[in-house]
């Protein structure tokens, strides 16, 4: 009787460790950090397509994260999106022809903002615009560019 009870034990003890273990995970391949709040300074950019970038998603410099993004909103006017990005205070020295671009990592195509730093002397702030992107690479518009290249010089044939 004693040894059922241990079983029993050490077999709840092994899920409850499996449970937090899937949990653990599930918060690593979301991005997400145990409830954090987005602070920084606040800066956005403007692009064509953003593909599969979601809020949250990182904001990066050479491969170190350096912010997250806070918002993504649709600008009527441009017909482009819009993304608002929080920057931690600690890189407040980004040159203000900073250029922003959205690139895929990992196995499971993770989207992410990655600057790249320009010369300028002066520093982006609060509320600043960066007015050099780049769009996501859209894997459907990539393939359809291909097919169509290659049916053109059969035909020319």
């Amino acid at each position: 009787m004693k040894n059922t009870r241990l079983v029993e034990t050490l077999v709840g003890i092994f899920v409850a460790a499996g449970i937090a273990a899937l949990f653990m995970l599930a918060m690593k391949v979301s991005n997400l950090n145990a409830f954090s709040n987005v602070e920084g300074y606040k800066v956005s950019a403007q692009f064509e397509n953003i593909g599969g970038l979601k809020v949250l998603s990182s904001v990066s410099v050479g491969g170190v994260r350096i912010g997250r993004v806070t918002s993504i909103d649709f600008d009527q006017d441009d017909y482009e999106a819009v993304v608002t990005m929080a920057i931690d205070p600690q890189y407040n020295r980004l040159p203000t022809d900073t250029s922003a671009s959205i690139f895929t990592s990992g196995l499971l195509g993770e989207q992410y903002v990655g600057f790249e730093p320009g010369g300028e002397e002066k520093f982006l702030k609060e509320g600043d615009t960066i007015k050099l992107t780049q769009s996501a690479i859209v894997l459907e518009q990539v393939i359809g560019q291909f097919m169509f290249s290659k049916a053109s010089e059969g035909a020319g044939e």
